[in-house]
């Protein structure tokens, strides 16, 4: 089994982003999948292009992007990601969509095909702070989201894919106000580690009802 993981570059004035670093610190094998780890550009055109010649080259059956939410204080695993560009802040080439769907033939909205409960469970399992998300925004994340589900519904059959996103890493909270949430790029690493080996190894996803109240 192949896992193409990808993390997205700095943007938004960041010097590092932690998806791609904690990306980096993941081992070669998981589960006895192997890994293969690769970096996207923060941009709505060019993300979906690199993901795409990365799925033709690596022929993965899972696919898990990884990207920053600054302001989270735990692992978020996406549940859904939705039609829809919508940028607060130009992205890494100057690409700002407003109400623009992502893709014109698309579904309004794709579910993860990937078990996010177990996911979370096994970080939490293991110490990780963990949640179900279910929003991924409108940004260069939830595109990267919709365009790997996308994909994989139409023209690359059998592959699963999902989304994560993570805290700020340390380093970048040193001049944040007091309070910002963040976790260590291990820390991070470590949670990615044991979401991909649920992913890799649950075939029906946990039946426990984790759904949010408001």
């Amino acid at each position: 089994m192949k896992v193409l993981v990808t993390g997205f570059d700095p943007f938004g004035g960041e010097k590092v982003n932690p998806a791609y670093e904690a990306v980096k610190l993941l081992p070669d094998t998981i589960a006895g999948a192997e890994i293969i780890k690769i970096e996207i550009p923060t941009v709505f055109t060019r993300s979906a292009e690199v993901l795409e010649e990365a799925i033709q080259k690596y022929r993965p059956d899972v696919v898990l992007d990884v990207g920053q939410a600054g302001g989270r204080s735990c692992m978020t695993v996406e549940k859904v990601a939705i039609n829809l560009k919508e940028a607060r802040i130009p992205d890494n080439d100057g690409e700002q969509p407003f109400d623009e769907p992502i893709r014109e033939d698309g579904e309004t909205a794709y579910f993860s095909t990937l078990p996010v409960k177990a996911m979370v469970e096994n970080m939490r399992a293991h110490g990780i702070p963990a949640h179900i998300s279910y929003t991924a925004g409108t940004y260069v994340c939830n595109c990267i989201m919709y365009n790997a589900l996308y994909l994989a519904a139409k023209k690359y059959l059998g592959v699963r894919a999902g989304f994560i996103h993570v805290p700020f890493e340390n380093g970048q909270v040193v001049d944040k106000a007091n309070g910002t949430p963040f976790m260590s790029l291990e820390m991070i690493a470590k949670g990615l580690e044991y979401g991909i080996e649920a992913a890799v190894t649950t075939t029906d996803d946990v039946q426990k009802a984790m759904g949010e109240t408001h």
